[in-house]
């Protein structure tokens, strides 16, 4: 039986019901606004003991205030302080939120923290060097960091970035191959409106490039029968 672990972009069904069909979720309200170190208490304590939680670090580290996904989150700043979010930036704002994400991550026993880019984050100097700078000065602890760049960005530099820094090249497997790191961290988003659903062809097609230990996220509409289509599939091989 395969143990690649295989779960949802947060819970795709009632927490009860998911924590029945799965082992892994990544959590996605760390993204928006991280919940209160209590509430993710009470999520560990109704999972079972053999579940691992991975999360989504804050947006005001990785997107600008410009961002939807600030407006749907209901985040508001000071106009003289909105350029100091995002992007890495070397400030006291950035790193606040991320001690903020690291509260939740250590409060869930999290192994993996994710930090996904907006599209507009792409290969220039200034943000390759608040990666860097970002990366080099945090206190990561054990955690694995995953980086899913959506911008343009060089295969040169993805690795040697993720090389350097000690990243999870995170990437949709079924679209291109991840460039460095372990273990593989993998999120299939179902196309640009998340709509697609994947189909038996694609979940196999995903299986021969998945090996031990990986993680596989399902991040589309019908993530939750996805996710649950290639767990039967997995325990085939």
């Amino acid at each position: 039986m395969s143990r690649v672990k295989v779960g949802c972009c947060g819970f795709a069904k009632g927490r009860g019901k998911y924590f029945q069909q799965f082992r892994l979720v990544e959590i996605q309200q760390t993204f928006y606004k991280p919940p209160s170190v209590g509430i993710v208490k009470k999520w560990c304590e109704e999972a079972p003991q053999d579940f691992e939680f991975s999360l989504k670090a804050w947006q005001l580290i990785t997107h600008l205030p410009s961002s939807p996904t600030y407006r749907k989150a209901g985040l508001q700043f000071p106009a003289d302080k909105e350029s100091n979010y995002g992007f890495f930036k070397p400030g006291e704002e950035v790193f606040e939120a991320w001690a903020k994400t690291r509260n939740v991550a250590e409060a869930l026993e999290a192994k993996v923290i994710l930090f996904q880019c907006p599209a507009k984050f792409t290969e220039t100097t200034e943000n390759i060097a608040n990666l860097r700078h970002f990366f080099t000065s945090i206190n990561r602890g054990d955690f694995v960091f995953v980086w899913e760049p959506r911008g343009e960005w060089s295969n040169d530099v993805i690795v040697a970035l993720c090389r350097d820094l000690d990243l999870v090249h995170c990437v949709n497997p079924l679209e291109r191959a991840a460039l460095w790191g372990k273990p593989r961290y993998f999120r299939l988003h179902g196309g640009r409106d998340y709509r697609h659903q994947y189909t038996g062809d694609e979940l196999t097609k995903l299986l021969q490039l998945t090996s031990t230990e990986d993680y596989v996220l399902f991040n589309n509409l019908t993530m939750y029968d996805d996710a649950l289509s290639f767990i039967e599939l997995a325990k085939e091989r």
